[in-house]
């Protein structure tokens, strides 16, 4: 089909005032393409709403391009490109009438805009059919009609259509279009659907504050909208590639910018689309579509072996279980994002579970699909700017996963070094923490010592350490050959602790370490030992504490320092394996662990304790900082029981210098009812095998059956309780992640049952 230039948009200075000239006589006839020429080059409103009594199409004539843009009087004209969004007037200003012109007149040039591209598209596309060409007509006179209904109501609430800018984004989004198909997907199937969000969600809008006739009239629109969904839909299925389901040709068919997240408004409206004839995968994909409208999102991946890459680069692969396990978690990040943001993923989740999601409350962001472990050429986001690039952990592996994103980066640098570099790589190292809590205990007992006689300001001086805090003979030590491991063993051994844990300096989170119970060290021990040390691993090696309570601090370094984040329980096994995390209410600020009961010789512990983080986090601030980290930080502390029966600290166990499931758990907490208690934990096979279901699916099944999600509250509803898988178990393999809200007088006890303790 040859494209011919056929006129120019308007020209600047020839304005004119809506519904002020005298209007022409009624045309009773007239051709297609001269009534379409009409809607989409006059210069004034009256021309564009005009309607013959009777229009033939017996001289289609030939195609013609797309104007830069429709031609309008000058107070309609489009605003700059560059100018920002068009905010539009919530339901709560829709009190006072100025406030209903003002969405009135946003409606009102949708409304132009869809009559003037319906012109274009018959003018574009004289070879279509008639029958085709006859149904944008149609479309079209109901489009002018919604147009003066929407002038009228908005010249009563005091407002004149172009005394406030209208967007082109449409305009200049569909315009380009090159057959009927782009036609029928940018214009029917998005921008009218999501006029099926829009009507329905703003007429109950209007019905609240008492404006029936708004409210009406918003209805009659939606009805119409139905209507012209399913024909769009109708002609869409008629040409799309059969091979491929309404969804998949619908997001196939969408040129750039625009994405399937433009055919949705503010409340999704389930019923409208089903009236229009969109099959249940179309809704349910659509419902939980997430593309950026305008804010630059920021990157998400998880990758959680990190460390792994660090230790041995290359050469690390992981272990077909972690494989496995990483596959089942890969969406967990989407609970660190906004709604805007991108979270990279081998296999997007299905549309069924993130309904779940989304039920429950939380936000879906947008999941782009790695090819073989790394970001499509062909990805579009490679072509879109990018806010910020988050990794679940900073390493050699997310640094060459992001890498052709770096370019795109609008905010922070666009170094691979300032992401991942070897100075950040020893924050992973167990050493280092073990130094950092030495240097921490060794300022605490000077200060304490400096305490005696003077009072301190806070009233809370951290002094008497011996009676709550641990001392540097429970910190753990390096060693970098077999004889130094021995010398160590031997060392704490001879210190009173018969029991001792060994851990790789830089290992996978849960492995990498053994635990040396036994009086004699075994054989299978010294392999061990020998073997990480002949393969050039430094080993933290430690007193084996008795942990009564294991928590973390969670934080995140920012340009302006370090900012508190909150603070979480932890579920450890009796080896001290991670199972899951706990939150109570107020856990950005405070503790809520019960350490008075753990510490009843010491009052105000609990203030103490918060004192001591303070002063931690002041240290790690100034070591984060000479690296140029930024990003998240976790700490993890336990309380022990000595052998004489009293408790102490371990404020640093180690720092974790990424995200971990105790942040996951926080962000989690933001969607819960105030005054609940929030449990995350990850579920393994064995566990559900021995509680006699044979599949993920059913042991999720039954738990939620058991504890069902509830939402109360307003504006927005939180969970007051409910059981959440946090990824799906129909696909789960090794492990479900699930949270659980509660009373906290019902929640999981924070701390680990006899039987486990072995």
């Amino acid at each position: 089909m040859q494209a011919l230039a056929y006129r120019k948009g308007p020209t600047n200075g020839q304005a004119s005032s809506p519904i002020a000239r005298p209007v022409d006589k009624v045309v009773l006839r007239m051709e297609l393409r001269e009534f379409a020429e009409q809607i989409l080059f006059a210069q004034t409103l009256e021309e564009k709403l005009r309607c013959p009594a009777s229009i033939t199409d017996e001289r289609p004539g030939q195609a013609v391009m797309a104007p830069e843009m429709p031609g309008r009087p000058l107070e309609l004209q489009f605003k700059p490109k560059h100018t920002g969004k068009v905010n539009i007037p919530g339901v709560h200003d829709l009190e006072r009438p100025e406030q209903r012109g003002r969405l009135l007149h946003f409606f009102a040039n949708h409304e132009l805009l869809a009559t003037e591209l319906m012109a274009l598209a018959l003018l574009r596309f004289p070879d279509a059919p008639p029958a085709f060409r006859r149904g944008v007509l149609q479309t079209l006179k109901e489009e002018q009609q919604h147009t003066s209904w929407y002038l009228r109501r908005m010249q009563e609430c005091g407002i004149t259509f172009g005394e406030l800018p209208v967007s082109g984004y449409f305009w200049r989004s569909i315009s380009p279009m090159e057959n009927p198909l782009d036609y029928l997907t940018g214009l029917s199937l998005t921008f009218e659907q999501a006029n099926l969000d829009f009507a329905r969600f703003y007429s109950r809008g209007f019905a609240q504050v008492g404006d029936a006739e708004t409210s009406r009239l918003l209805e009659r629109i939606h009805q119409d909208e139905i209507g012209h969904v399913a024909y769009g839909l109708k002609w869409f299925r008629k040409w799309k590639n059969p091979q491929q389901s309404d969804w998949e040709a619908f997001c196939r068919q969408l040129k750039f910018p625009m994405s399937p997240q433009r055919a949705k408004g503010p409340v999704f409206n389930i019923e409208g689309r089903a009236a229009a004839g969109l099959d249940r995968e179309f809704i349910e994909e659509l419902n939980v579509y997430a593309h950026s409208k305008g804010r630059t999102p920021s990157v998400f991946v998880f990758n959680p072996f990190a460390e792994g890459h660090i230790a041995q680069g290359k050469a690390y692969t992981p272990n077909q279980h972690q494989k496995l396990l990483q596959h089942d978690l890969e969406n967990l990040p989407q609970f660190l994002c906004r709604q805007d943001d991108v979270v990279l993923v081998e296999q997007r989740p299905s549309a069924a579970f993130l309904t779940t999601l989304k039920q429950a409350g939380y936000v879906v962001p947008e999941f782009v699909t790695l090819h073989a472990g790394r970001i499509d050429a062909a990805e579009g986001l490679r072509l879109r700017k990018i806010g910020g690039l988050s990794p679940w952990a900073c390493g050699p592996d997310s640094q060459e996963l992001f890498e052709p994103l770096l370019p795109n980066v609008t905010s922070g640098s666009k170094h691979p070094r300032d992401y991942y570099n070897e100075d950040i790589a020893k924050l992973y190292s167990k050493e280092w923490s073990a130094a950092l809590l030495r240097r921490v205990l060794v300022k605490c007992t000077r200060d304490s010592a400096e305490s005696i006689g003077v009072p301190r300001a806070d009233n809370h001086p951290i002094s008497g350490s011996e009676c709550w805090l641990c001392s540097e003979r429970e910190v753990g030590v390096g060693a970098g050959t077999f004889t130094e491991a021995i010398e160590r063993i031997d060392a704490i051994r001879r210190r009173g602790h018969q029991k001792v844990i060994i851990k790789e300096a830089l290992g996978v989170a849960g492995h990498n370490a053994i635990r040396l119970l036994e009086p004699e060290l075994l054989e299978t021990q010294r392999r061990w030992i020998l073997s990480a040390v002949e393969n050039g691993r430094r080993l933290v090696i430690e007193p084996w504490l008795e942990r009564e309570l294991d928590f973390s601090i969670q934080s995140e370094m920012r340009p302006g320092g370090l900012k508190l984040i909150g603070y979480t329980g932890l579920l450890n096994d009796w080896k001290g394996q991670f199972r899951g995390n706990w939150a109570w209410p107020g856990f950005s600020h405070r503790i809520s662990l019960g350490l008075e009961r753990l510490f009843p010789q010491t009052p105000g512990i609990h203030k103490i304790i918060l004192s001591l983080y303070s002063q931690i986090s002041l240290v790690l601030e100034e070591e984060l900082q000479k690296v140029g980290y930024r990003g998240p930080v976790g700490i993890d502390a336990f309380v022990y029981r000595t052998v004489e029966g009293e408790c102490r600290l371990k404020p640093i166990v180690e720092i974790n210098p990424r995200f971990t499931m105790g942040r996951l758990t926080l962000e989690l907490m933001h969607n819960l009812a105030p005054g609940k208690m929030g449990t995350f934990r990850l579920i393994s096979r064995k566990l559900v095998l021995s509680e006699g279901f044979d599949t993920f699916s059913l042991w999720a099944q039954a738990a939620a059956e058991r504890l069902p999600p509830r939402r109360e509250g307003e504006p927005v509803p939180k969970l007051t309780q409910g059981f959440v898988c946090l990824n799906d178990p129909e696909r789960a393999k090794v492990c479900l992640a699930v949270f659980e809200v509660n009373e906290p007088e019902k929640g999981i006890r924070p701390r680990m049952d006899t039987d486990e303790r072995r």
